[in-house]
């Protein structure tokens, strides 16, 4: 563990991505002691820039409910969604693709020809057609999102599996009387997890843009307050206040940044031959 610190470290941007997302994470999960009142509530008077009223410091919408509440309260739409969404995903993807990879044959035809249609379909115009079937919501955003994101993990995974299951130990599991469950479960999935980490980390980043897209065409969820709902109900006045838009699209901007910014320095840190490096 503290080697792999070590080496995570040595990537300064890795470094930078960590501590925006945890600020992030932070605000998301004390939005309701930073900012009490909802932010759906009028607060203020409407169109007011950036510290025109006290206590608005990003300034107002055009119906006087103040941004950087929205921002605090939409930073817990985008974590959950990124997170659950990518667990969703993650976990469909690793069964796939061991099943694929272990049994091979038609097993493996038969699911990689299922994962392959989906792919025929571009990712964000799926995403909408399950939200609007499933009615907008924050539950069908997960759902629609991991539909769409779980093909990549399962051609990676499948990958992994076919060049480990011919290896020495996987032979050596089967020999003395390992079931096929047990072999996929403690031989071969532990020794391919590096790469899956590193993909789950930037589809976070993935899945929070199109949660943002989602809400932005007004697919999102109407109790829940979002960075993207806020743009597309900015986008009419965007000359006229620009800080409507601006401000929750920096949040998407820097938070998709951390992560992808993470993503690279855990690849660093999970590379074997990095790893290698760094010990002689």
């Amino acid at each position: 563990m503290i080697e792999f610190w070590t080496r995570f470290a040595r990537n300064k941007g890795a470094v930078f991505g960590l501590v925006v997302l945890v600020g992030v994470i932070a605000l998301a999960a004390f939005a309701h002691m930073l900012f009490p009142q909802s932010p759906w509530r009028m607060t203020g008077a409407p169109f007011q820039p950036p510290g025109a009223q006290p206590g608005h410091w990003l300034g107002t919408d055009t119906l006087g409910r103040d941004i950087a509440a929205g921002i605090a309260h939409g930073a817990r739409v985008s974590i959950l969604v990124g997170l659950v969404s990518t667990a969703v995903a993650v976990g469909i993807g690793v069964i796939a693709g061991a099943v694929a990879g272990y049994f091979g044959g038609l097993i493996d035809t038969a699911v990689m020809r299922f994962t392959e249609f989906f792919q025929t379909i571009p990712s964000v115009v799926l995403a909408i057609v399950l939200v609007a079937i499933l009615q907008p919501s924050i539950e069908s955003i997960i759902i629609a999102i991991a539909i769409v994101s779980w093909p990549p993990v399962a051609r990676l995974v499948r990958g992994e599996f076919l060049t480990l299951r011919t290896r020495e130990f996987v032979e050596a599991a089967r020999v003395i009387g390992q079931s096929d469950t047990r072999i996929i479960l403690t031989q071969i999935l532990p020794n391919s997890l590096s790469p899956v980490i590193v993909t789950a980390s930037l589809m976070v980043a993935t899945a929070i843009l199109l949660e943002s897209a989602i809400a932005f065409l007004g697919l999102g969820d109407r109790n829940m307050m979002s960075w993207g709902y806020m743009i597309g109900a900015a986008r009419t006045v965007i000359r006229e206040a620009w800080w409507m838009s601006f401000f929750p699209g920096f949040a998407i901007f820097i938070t998709v940044l951390a992560i992808n910014l993470v993503g690279e320095g855990l690849n660093d840190a999970l590379n074997p031959r990095l790893a290698r490096q760094g010990r002689q």
